[in-house]
């Protein structure tokens, strides 16, 4: 049983209310655009991307078996002698494993400001059931070239690729890594429309300003913040 089993979706949607998400797909400027959240509106940020470190001592074979697996195989493995669907269909995020480390997380933080929840991992249908409203959560998916671009430019640092490739062929990672986030994009979006969760396309045209104050009209953030001080 996880924690999420423990409690029902109504619950958990009155314990999370001050809780908004940013997700979806990598290379969109997520992480970027939640700092200038929280360093505009004085919110708490959650950021998942570190907060999988601690997801690594907590998993177990039963109830995370392919985020077990994946932490047991070597970087060089992860990106070669497989494809694209196969990574993608092989994704812990996918399969919601990761999901009830982060409400675990959530659920002992402080509820008297806002969070701001920052997670790539996090899908749609594991979201939805614990809104009160639609506008707590976000997808933000890139274009191709956008996400091309950005990725190219994060792994042209060989110590950068090395850390996450290992010694494979880091050309054929990133192009496996891309035609993988390209799968996983297509997911989310599905998903979101299935479920009616708003999700933005990032395509550069816009500055991170103007990405933060659409999602601070979206999330309510002002109003949360001016209830906060009334």
């Amino acid at each position: 049983m996880t924690i999420i089993d423990r409690y029902d979706s109504a619950d958990l949607a009155r314990r999370l209310a001050h809780v908004r998400w940013i997700a979806g797909g990598t290379g969109a400027g997520k992480s970027t655009i939640a700092r200038a959240l929280a360093e505009r509106h004085d919110v708490i940020l959650y950021g998942g991307d570190h907060a999988e470190r601690g997801y690594v001592h907590r998993c177990t074979p039963q109830r995370q078996p392919y985020l077990w697996a994946l932490l047991r195989m070597p970087l060089e493995d992860r990106w070669t002698g497989r494809t694209a669907e196969e990574i993608f269909q092989a994704m812990p995020s996918l399969h919601g494993e990761t999901f009830g480390f982060i409400i675990e997380e959530l659920l002992a933080m402080p509820a008297d400001r806002p969070v701001l929840v920052d997670d790539f991992r996090t899908l749609p249908r594991d979201v939805a059931p614990l809104l009160k409203h639609r506008e707590q959560a976000a997808f933000l998916l890139p274009t191709p070239e956008f996400r091309r671009q950005a990725l190219g430019t994060r792994f042209a640092d060989p110590a950068r690729a090395r850390a996450n490739w290992g010694n494979s062929d880091h050309a054929d990672a990133l192009a496996k890594r891309l035609a993988r986030d390209q799968l996983w994009d297509e997911e989310v979006r599905r998903q979101a429309l299935e479920l009616d969760l708003p999700v933005l396309i990032v395509d550069g045209s816009r500055s991170v300003a103007e990405m933060a104050d659409e999602l601070a009209a979206m999330f309510h953030l002002r109003d949360m913040r001016e209830m906060d001080s009334a």
